[in-house]
């Protein structure tokens, strides 16, 4: 007859439960550390740029100073050989063509005060609504899921996109705070939140799939008053563009139709295909999209009883940057609030540190190569990665259904642990 078997037989050794705290102790600790050095790299090398000579002028952010110039001057805003003029000015480099905003013409109402500042005034004002911007976005998205206090956010503010679309000045932040805006107000005041789309519309390359499953809600649940207050906002904004520039939509299209933009090279997936496929054959730029929007309308007739656009809107969001026809890492950006949506509700430590490490790496490879890279390549796995990342975080019960209080309770960096 065998005896009763020994406690140690049951239960690790307290032993080997303190080295494995210790050891998990030091691997958090040195986490920690290297995304504290990687962000506090990034931020000095963002301000040394902002601090230095000429810097308007080296950065995307002049393409919106020299067309609000050109705007306010009553000048042709896409005018290639005006806006070059304005960007040398400026401190732009001599040798490389210009750089021109592809934005449609609305977007100008946002560039127009900077015809009235010099480069560096409007700098340091664009930088500081940019920040304003995602500052907002984050306290937003805390706000959906009850203000817990805890540290998470960082995660959002130090998010390499993020750093990058500041490094370079572009306005991918300001779509952030109109898809932030519309998650937040949709519920209680549909047309702000109609009207809050307009910034997305900004860059609606980004919004295909989303933007179907969006219209897709609208009309079965019968949320017309967001589709109104986009349309008033549109609307509204292009009268008072006209009423600047009578010929502007002209010479957009003028603009559009020599550049295209949408051939040139860039590091995106569906780019990426057409150029390894058939670079002449557009469509295969475009297929990918395509095949999101059918995926987006079978997902939302999955889950058109129970949809919530802080959870699918989330998933809906990183399908939509991933097969867009033509995006930036700046763009990227908007996936804060989805990743935010998958801090917040994961439980498992693993996961947190691996998305910190992920964008620290990209925040030292832009303190190392500056906005030069951005144009590489290189970060073609972003967009891969944070849709992975996402789905991990899904299979593993992370991003669930469950009641608010729960979620609060159970959110594995609260205030304490921290």
């Amino acid at each position: 007859m065998h005896g009763a078997p020994d406690a140690q037989q049951l239960h690790p050794p307290t032993e080997q439960l303190l080295q494995s705290k210790v050891l998990q102790t030091i691997a958090e600790f040195l986490v920690v550390a290297l995304c504290t050095l990687a962000f506090a790299f990034t931020s000095l090398g963002i301000l040394h740029s902002l601090l230095a000579k000429d810097a308007a002028g080296q950065r995307d952010f002049v393409e919106y100073w020299a067309s609000g110039q050109l705007l306010a001057h009553h000048a042709n805003p896409y005018d290639g050989n005006s806006i070059l003029r304005m960007e040398r000015s400026a401190g732009y480099p001599t040798d490389i063509p210009p750089i021109i905003m592809g934005n449609a013409p609305p977007a100008l109402l946002l560039v127009f005060p900077l015809g009235f500042l010099s480069p560096m005034t409007g700098e340091l004002l664009w930088c500081f609504v940019l920040l304003a911007s995602l500052a907002v976005s984050v306290r937003l998205v805390r706000a959906l899921h009850g203000s817990p206090k805890n540290w998470l956010p960082l995660l959002a503010y130090s998010f390499g996109p993020a750093l990058s679309c500041l490094l370079s000045g572009q306005m991918s932040m300001l779509v952030l705070l109109g898809l932030a805006l519309f998650l937040f107000l949709h519920r209680s005041r549909p047309l702000l939140a109609g009207a809050s789309l307009w910034l997305c519309a900004l860059k609606p390359q980004l919004f295909l799939p989303f933007g179907v499953a969006l219209l897709a809600w609208i009309i079965v649940s019968r949320r017309y008053r967001i589709l109104v207050g986009a349309l008033i906002a549109l609307v509204a904004s292009t009268a008072v563009v006209l009423l600047l520039d009578p010929q502007v939509w002209a010479q957009y299209r003028q603009m559009m139709d020599s550049l295209r933009y949408d051939r040139g090279v860039m590091p995106c997936l569906s780019n990426l295909l057409r150029r390894g496929i058939a670079p002449d054959a557009m469509w295969l730029q475009y297929a990918p999209a395509i095949l999101g929007c059918i995926w987006a309308v079978v997902y939302f007739r999955r889950h058109r009883e129970d949809w919530d656009w802080t959870t699918h809107g989330s998933l809906l969001m990183l399908v939509s940057v991933l097969v867009a026809p033509y995006t930036w890492l700046t763009d990227q950006v908007v996936l804060i609030p989805a990743l935010l949506h998958g801090l917040y509700e994961t439980r498992s430590r693993g996961l947190v540190a691996a998305l910190a490490l992920a964008s620290a790496s990209i925040q030292l490879s832009i303190f190392g190569g500056g906005t030069r890279l951005l144009h590489s390549n290189l970060y073609l796995w972003t967009a891969p990665a944070w849709l992975a990342w996402y789905l991990l975080a899904a299979r593993s019960g992370a991003v669930q259904k469950t009641p608010a209080p729960a979620r609060l309770r159970d959110c594995m960096l609260s205030a304490d642990d921290a």
